[in-house]
Parts: structure tokens; C-alpha cells; sequence
């Protein structure tokens, strides 16, 4: 099956199978996903959105934030994974919008990277579904997914390459709703361990579900 076929059939399936797919983490604002976002990473988004409702309670702005010490946030988000990096990632964040950012989130890469605890992943997290821009994401569910649908070569062997093979084939209107589908079809059905491929829709395009029914391929 030529690239540009599976793409399609891949789209059409994602988009009747889950017609609305969006980030899972709780937020009202910018600057409370990009909370968010830092303290999940290598963190699952249910325990972030345990700990976060006090934390946006006692810091609702970036100056409040920026004013505090990694020492006080420790305390909130203890139970994350890597939380004294987390904390100082977190006040150093604050403190870099307050002083060059005007207190806004950015919605550039270039500007967002700036910003401590954040890489091109988190950076692109927040383009897509606060700025709704072509930005993928590529966590460990896009990196496993992508691969193992066939979306992407096996010598993408990184999140860069990944990432830019993805977006020579999809759509732009659509990579904001796809970063979602990839990424929940993964948590759910398409897992690390023990993928669920009787549940899955596309067990006749999976190279993965190809290879262990004799006679498929």
C-alpha cells in the first residue's frame, strides 16, 4: 500500500472512530497547560490533574508564581515524577514570562523553548492546542503508534525524524486533532504491553497485527 493510501485510510478511520480528540489534562488557560504540561513529563495525566487544582488555586498568575521558590512548590507536586526538577522548571517558567514575555505564553517554538522545562515536545503541546497550529507532539504513544501503523519508517529512530516524517503526509488543518488520536489510541488501545488489537479498528493496515496472523501479509 502506497504511503499517501495509508494516511488516508488512517485519517478516515480516526475521524469516525474518535470525531472529537483532545488533551486530557484539565486547564482554563494558557498558562495553566503549560503548567500542566511540564509536570507531565514521564508523568501520567492523571496524576497531574490530581495535584494541579491547588496549584492553580495558590498560583493563578505568573507573577504569583514567579514570586514563590521551588521549595513551596515542591510541596504541591511531590507525588510527580522528577518534582524538585519540576519545581525549579516551574518558578524559572513564571519568572521568564513575567520579565520577557509581558506575563503571556508564547506561540512560537523558538520563544517557547526559552522557557525552563521546556522542550520541542511541550513547545509543540502548546502550539497545537492553544494556538491550534500544525505542531506534533511526539511523546512515547506517537513514537510506538506511528511506528507500529506503518506511518513512519523504521529508521525515524528518533522524535525529530518522527515528527518531520508526520508532517510531510498529514494535513495541517488536521495535525492539532491528529497529535490526539495518536497519542489516545496509544494510551488505550495500542499499548506498550499488550496492545488491545482485538479492540482496534485498523488491524487490516497495522504492520504490527499483519505480522502475527499467518498469511495476512
Amino acid at each position: 500500500m502506497r504511503k499517501k493510501e495509508l494516511y488516508e485510510k488512517v485519517i478516515a478511520y480516526f475521524s469516525e472512530a474518535m470525531p472529537v480528540a483532545e488533551t486530557e489534562l484539565h486547564y482554563s488557560n494558557p498558562f495553566e497547560l503549560l503548567i500542566a504540561v511540564i509536570l507531565s513529563a514521564q508523568c501520567t495525566d492523571k496524576r497531574v490533574n490530581l495535584i494541579t487544582p491547588p496549584l492553580f488555586r495558590d498560583f493563578p498568575t505568573p507573577e504569583a508564581l514567579a514570586a514563590s521558590t521551588p521549595e513551596v512548590i515542591f510541596e504541591y507536586i511531590r507525588s510527580v515524577s522528577y518534582p524538585n526538577n519540576k519545581a525549579k522548571h516551574l518558578v524559572g517558567m513564571a519568572q521568564m514570562l513575567v520579565r520577557d514575555f509581558h506575563s503571556e505564553v508564547p506561540d512560537t517554538l523558538e520563544e517557547l523553548v526559552k522557557l525552563p522545562g521546556v522542550g520541542r515536545k511541550t513547545a509543540n503541546v502548546i502550539q497545537s492546542v492553544v494556538f491550534n497550529k500544525a505542531a506534533m507532539a511526539v511523546d512515547t504513544h506517537v513514537f510506538r503508534v506511528s511506528h507500529r501503523i506503518g506511518l513512519v519508517p523504521m529508521s525515524c529512530t528518533t522524535p525529530l525524524a518522527t515528527e518531520k516524517y508526520l508532517m510531510k503526509y498529514l494535513p495541517k488543518e488536521i495535525v492539532p486533532t491528529a497529535h490526539h488520536w495518536l497519542i489516545l489510541h496509544g494510551r488505550y488501545v495500542c499499548t506498550a504491553r499488550n496492545p488491545k488489537c482485538a479492540q482496534c479498528g485498523l488491524n487490516d493496515l497495522c504492520k504490527e497485527s499483519l505480522k502475527a496472523v499467518p498469511g495476512k501479509m
